[in-house]
């Protein structure tokens, strides 16, 4: 750990707090109608797919959310099946294979992004941009208007409807997503990301070694990777890749794009329930666990790699598998904030870190994705924690629970732990599963200690709906293609359902008026309880899973024995 990695942490820390604020507003104005430059268009969609824009019903809002994803599911699908038919496929790539084509689609209608596939070697211009591309915003849009719907829930009262999912989608994606998405790629263009349809050039290297160098519409593509916390780069190693990322301030900016939507969104949530102490709250917690698993990374990170260390070679911190231009800070930023969003390390993948180094990412993964977490889902994932944090001080208190004047009763918590189980029985079933099977086991680094931990950062990164990997998994088999889609469906969709519920009943009730009983919610005393509440369910899944991954192989490696 050095001063200068130091500066380079508060420099980024700062530059997201300063935005926070700002676009947190604009966000809140933009759900409440209150935005109204690009109405002529917002109209013409709406006339254009027969939208009325009418209120929904709890229910009718997550069929609306449902049938849109399974449309996008089914339309990704075919046209990876059918890309060698399509056009803007200057290399002749084939249909992709059934089995990657479901978990592609599926990674990409989640909001995960997985990638058990080379985006350079596999997928066409066509596929990237109408396919993966698109998803990258309206799946982002989706989580945002989802956190948007819950933020609804606690701010009416006794009210039956949450907003209507079509409006919710259409604003996040007109007046956020691709405003931001288009001056984020021209400033990508600048610092030399490629953008353009031309085929892969070929070029003789100094060695004379012939090279195949691959391009394409890369910088429209990283835009909203990054600002839809989606991952699943143009090319296989995302922005560990120089075209993804040619430049210092390019990766500075870059890793600012994952987080900052997510963290603006605590003061979206603050403005439209008329407190913004409660938003800074929020923000509060998720920056606190934020720092703490920075810390604990980078100073794994800066301590090097113990295999190394004992063949007497000297060495500045960790750099196996990472990007020597951007040193050990970034590489432990970057680790941290992409497993709290989304994936596109700037690491050629997480198996570059030591076990202590990696186990963070795979907590806060484990946790929820609510340190900031997706655009939207980190919201609502957080927002979950707290109805159940706040079941629990009401019941230290003697009194009946209550969140934002809203009473927590059964069905609340009941859908709200129903949610957070579901990702635990996910996580550890999947691991369980794979761990045991000769599907799962196949391949030469998916068995022994370190096996296991890239087999539970898998399905962990899988229902978390991260899409960052440990890489050594060998995963691009039908049993790891099958598992992990399914996997993804769960923890997006068997998470969001109880969580639109909780949503709908909390619209319902009145607000009731804050008494001497009442527990607050707006300073460090609920910034403790909610960190301590999230650390105790979360346990759930990583205490008993940890112990049998990263926290073996670190007393393995200090052992000396090396994976």
């Amino acid at each position: 750990m050095t001063a200068n990695g130091w500066i380079q942490i508060s420099l980024f820390c700062l530059a997201i707090l300063v935005c926070v604020k700002p676009l947190g507003l604009y966000m809140a104005r933009v759900f409440e109608g209150e935005i109204k430059f690009l109405a002529p268009i917002e109209r013409f969609l709406y006339r254009l797919c027969g939208v009325r824009g009418e209120e929904q019903h709890w229910t009718s809002y997550t069929i609306a959310m449902l049938a849109f994803s399974i449309a996008g599911f089914v339309s990704l699908y075919l046209i990876q099946r059918l890309q060698a038919a399509l056009p803007f496929n200057p290399q002749g790539l084939a249909g992709v294979a059934p089995d990657l084509s479901f978990n592609t689609s599926v990674s990409f209608v989640t909001n995960t992004n997985w990638q058990s596939y080379g985006g350079e070697s596999t997928l066409s211009y066509l596929v990237q941009m109408l396919g993966l591309t698109v998803h990258n915003f309206v799946s982002a849009a989706t989580g945002i208007a989802l956190a948007i719907a819950l933020v609804r829930g606690f701010a009416r009262r006794s009210a039956k409807t949450l907003g209507n999912f079509w409006v919710d989608l259409t604003r996040g994606t007109l007046y956020v997503l691709i405003p931001m998405s288009l001056v984020f790629a021209l400033f990508l263009v600048w610092q030399g990301v490629p953008q353009n349809l031309g085929a892969y050039t070929h070029a003789i290297g100094l060695d004379g070694i012939k090279q195949l160098i691959a391009q394409g519409p890369v910088a429209s593509q990283e835009a909203i990777k990054m600002l839809g916390t989606n991952g699943g780069g143009f090319f296989n190693v995302n922005s560990a890749h120089p075209f993804e990322n040619p430049t210092g301030l390019s990766n500075f900016f870059e890793m600012w794009a994952i987080l900052v939507v997510s963290a603006a969104l605590t003061y979206t949530f603050g403005h439209m329930i008329r407190d913004t102490r409660q938003g800074w709250a929020i923000f509060a917690v998720m920056a606190v666990l934020f720092l703490g698993g920075l810390g604990v990374t980078y100073w794994a990170e800066g301590q090097g790699n113990a295999a190394v260390a004992a063949a007497h070679v000297a060495q500045a911190g960790n750099m196996e598998g990472k990007e020597v231009r951007f040193g050990v800070a970034n590489s432990a930023l970057w680790a941290t904030a992409t497993t709290d969003a989304s994936n596109g390390s700037v690491n050629a993948m997480h198996d570059s870190f030591t076990p202590l180094g990696g186990m963070i990412p795979i907590i806060n993964i484990e946790l929820g994705e609510i340190i900031f977490g997706g655009v939207g889902s980190g919201l609502y994932g957080m927002l979950i924690f707290a109805v159940i944090a706040m079941f629990v001080a009401g019941l230290m208190v003697g009194r009946t629970p209550e969140y934002l004047g809203k009473k927590i009763e059964a069905k609340e918590v009941k859908m709200s732990m129903l949610a957070i189980l579901m990702l635990a029985l996910s996580i550890l079933g999947f691991t369980a599963l794979a761990s045991v099977l000769k599907a799962g086991l196949a391949g030469p680094l998916n068995s022994g200690p370190h096996g296991f931990s890239e087999i539970l950062y898998a399905f962990s990164s899988a229902t978390g709906n991260n899409g960052s990997a440990f890489a050594g998994l060998t995963a691009n088999t039908v049993f790891y293609n099958t598992a992990l889609g399914f996997a993804m469906l769960i923890g997006r969709f068997l998470f969001i359902v109880p969580m639109m519920a909780v949503a709908g009943s909390l619209a319902a009730k009145k607000i009731v008026p804050a008494s001497a009983g009442t527990f607050p919610t707006h300073g460090g005393l609920f910034v403790g309880l909610l960190i301590g509440v999230i650390l105790i369910v979360g346990g759930l899944t990583f205490f008993p899973a940890l112990s049998l991954g990263p926290i073996a192989e670190h007393l393995a490696m200090q052992a000396g024995i090396y994976f």
